[in-house]
């Protein structure tokens, strides 16, 4: 009887998490661009009794910006989910290893400016509390958005912001969010016609899509008008490839003639 009352009270501390199963989560290497594979090993330790597990799974979590109440707040939202294992039971003081592979979406954004993306490791435990671990991961720039950006250099434009935010239906697609690039013209040509050049990429395996807000810089009595109106913005969308990278200054810097 002694003994059963102990497991009893073991099995009540592990659920409410003193003395459960843990998890901690591996990756080969932390740094990545979409379309990339992710390797790693999730580890399971046991706890001081025997516990089972309905599920083990890895969500590939970012945030954005949003607005409620007129105030901005930041959103965690879930890019992909992968389940890793059905049920088993996790003995006590048992190691178990279970290696993982999946491929990161196209559309997971880079992680500059205040974006963070990490890979979240949850246990399906029920009626406990379920053992988590969050790890962070650097997401690189594909290399056509990487293009993109050198071209705009070469035009006189730095990148000044990169954030994601809410979007409206029209410009999402997937996700409730887009990633923006904003841009500066600091010189050349467009330094004096342009305020700002915000580009949203939608990215293939071999393909970009881009849509462009270019905001022109407004002279005059209506400037004030013009800017309440949105009329001083204006929006194209292009595409491109990694065989068309090559010109993709030249393309860039024709468009934007045509709207500024």
């Amino acid at each position: 009887y002694e003994e059963r009352r102990v497991i009893m009270f073991k099995k009540f501390l592990s659920s409410v998490g003193i003395g459960a199963a843990k998890v901690d989560t591996k990756l080969y290497k932390t740094s990545f661009i979409p379309g990339e594979s992710i390797d790693g090993v999730v580890t399971i330790k046991g706890g001081s009794v025997d516990q089972d597990v309905d599920s083990i799974y890895l969500t590939l979590m970012s945030e954005y910006e949003d607005e409620f109440d007129d105030k901005k707040i930041r959103r965690s939202v879930a890019l992909e989910k992968f389940l890793l294992t059905n049920s088993f039971t996790i003995v006590a003081e048992e190691s178990k290893e279970i290696p993982f592979n999946f491929t990161l979406p196209y559309d997971v954004p880079a992680t500059l400016g205040k974006t963070r993306v990490w890979i979240q490791t949850g246990l399906d435990i029920k009626m406990a509390a379920d053992p988590q671990d969050r790890d962070y991961i650097e997401i690189q720039p594909h290399p056509l958005v990487g293009a993109f950006i050198k071209s705009a250099e070469q035009l006189g434009f730095s990148l000044r912001k990169v954030d994601c935010e809410k979007a409206p239906a029209a410009f999402r697609k997937r996700l409730p969010f887009v990633q923006e690039f904003e841009f500066k013209a600091y010189s050349g040509e467009f330094a004096r016609k342009l305020d700002e050049l915000e580009a949203v990429f939608y990215l293939s395996e071999n393909k970009a899509e881009v849509l462009l807000q270019i905001d022109r810089k407004v002279r005059g009595l209506s400037s004030f008008l013009a800017e309440s109106l949105s009329l001083d913005e204006s929006y194209a969308r292009f595409s491109y490839t990694k065989d068309e990278i090559g010109g993709l200054t030249t393309t860039l810097a024709n468009i934007i003639r045509k709207y500024s």
